[in-house]
């Protein structure tokens, strides 16, 4: 039940992401579970090699290269997916990651409150 929820969630927020900012295009509730459903995916496989071979670099930067990550995750994401979700560009890739990363600690957090066990 809190997958589904947080699947649910997690394309609400994408939703969130291209109302707030112009750079990222989401056609419909539909594309947004899509990109939801890859983008978990693709931070569930890709992401955990990505941050082990970009180690060095991560922690040169203290961290900061994380950010960039993220940004290639979802710009990936949107690659895969095609018309239904869009984002026009690196630099539209990062703040999209950033305001969608946002949303999914306020997501984690309602969510880690509702499912209290105890």
């Amino acid at each position: 039940m809190r997958l589904l929820l947080k699947w649910l969630l997690s394309a609400v927020a994408l939703l969130c992401v291209a109302y707030l900012y112009s750079g990222v295009e989401v056609r419909s509730l539909g594309s947004a579970l899509a990109a939801a459903f890859v983008i978990g995916l693709f931070n569930v496989v890709l992401r955990p090699v990505l941050v082990i071979l970009t180690l060095p670099v991560t922690i040169v930067t203290l961290g900061l290269f994380l950010f960039i990550i993220n940004a290639l995750m979802f710009w990936a994401a949107a690659s895969v997916l095609g018309q239904g979700f869009q984002v026009h560009g690196f630099t539209a890739a990062l703040i999209g990651s950033l305001i969608y990363s946002v949303l999914g600690v306020l997501i984690e957090s309602a969510l880690g409150g509702l499912f209290l066990q105890k």
